[in-house]
């Protein structure tokens, strides 16, 4: 198997700047998922503990002269430390002086080989990033697993495709900051956050202990996919009621998660998302948090880049 890119400027900036450090975030190790046309960062697909993460990247959004072959139809896919990654990247980048303004001189490429470590008899995997600058070369290596099987990739395909069903209803929260806030106080409170989320625009969160009820409300939120109007009789009454009722109409869904998952998934604002949407998986079966990325000095989807996250409910929910 074979894989050689050059990294792009912009997709330089993409992984050094704003995903790696949100990826980091979310666990040590990640694998790394490639094929013909993307590149795919993921966590906790394979083993389902903790929250599910999915990154992905038209190859266009990240390199140039992409190269990929191996057995498995030209994918690829292996596990990798991020913080190994991204500290490579970042070493890298600074060898390459004027990184951009030179053609073939300064560009940084991406490549699996394969080499022999001191005092080892075996050779080792690495993702390997070779910089020239004007002055030095450097070279850095980034241990990884071994590559997986073919059953380990249609195993991780297949788990893929499953997590990109969307829920029927997503909300728009414009500010994470708001979100971010609430979680901090929540974080010395418990440990089990309610989420409810209705057709009508609503999102509400609690936490409850016996000795104290804190929740925050975001009301008239922009609805994608099905949505309903609030019964006029509704407005009057408390967040709560007015959620319970929504649940038993069918206009809503709730499920309880970790306040811990449910905090790191806020770390993904490192990535700069132009937008934040929340929805409920079938069944209740998890909360999703997608993320969606504007094209610079645009109000348009750059759909090269997509990024979303499941975190796993912790009772059944109801809908």
């Amino acid at each position: 198997m074979k894989f050689k890119a050059f990294l792009t400027e912009n997709g330089v900036v993409l992984l050094e700047k704003r995903f790696l450090p949100a990826l980091d975030k979310m666990g040590k190790i990640c694998h790394l998922y490639l094929t013909r046309d993307h590149a795919i960062f993921l966590h906790n697909l394979l083993n389902g503990d903790g929250i599910q993460s999915i990154a992905q990247f038209r190859k266009e959004a990240l390199f140039d002269e992409y190269r990929i072959s191996s057995q498995n139809e030209d994918r690829i896919a292996f596990a990798i430390d991020v913080s190994l990654l991204h500290r490579a990247l970042r070493s890298s980048v600074s060898i390459c002086t004027g990184f951009g303004t030179v053609p073939t001189p300064n560009r940084l490429q991406i490549k699996l080989v394969k080499k022999l470590p001191q005092n080892s008899t075996q050779p080792m995997p690495f993702l390997t990033f070779e910089t020239k600058g004007f002055k030095s070369a450097v070279i850095q290596d980034v241990p990884i697993s071994k590559p997986l099987s073919r059953a380990q990739l249609l195993e991780l395909q297949t788990a893929l495709d499953l997590a990109q069903d969307l829920p029927r209803t997503l909300v728009q929260v414009p500010d994470l900051n708001q979100l971010q806030n609430f979680v901090d106080r929540l974080k010395h409170v418990g440990e089990l956050l309610n989420v409810s989320i209705s057709k009508y625009g609503d999102l509400h969160l609690q936490i409850s202990t016996t000795l104290i009820t804190l929740g925050a409300e975001f009301r008239r939120l922009l609805v994608v996919g099905e949505q309903a109007t609030a019964p006029v009789e509704d407005r009057n009454m408390s967040a709560q009621t007015r959620s319970a009722r929504a649940i038993s109409r069918g206009d809503a869904q709730s499920v309880q998660v970790s306040v811990k998952h449910f905090a790191k998934s806020l770390h993904y604002y490192l990535s700069k998302p132009d937008c934040t949407f929340y929805g409920i998986g079938q069944q209740g079966a998890s909360l999703m948090v997608i993320f969606q990325f504007f094209v610079p000095g645009s109000r348009q989807t750059d759909k090269s880049i997509s990024l979303h996250c499941r975190l796993p409910v912790l009772d059944p929910g109801e809908s």
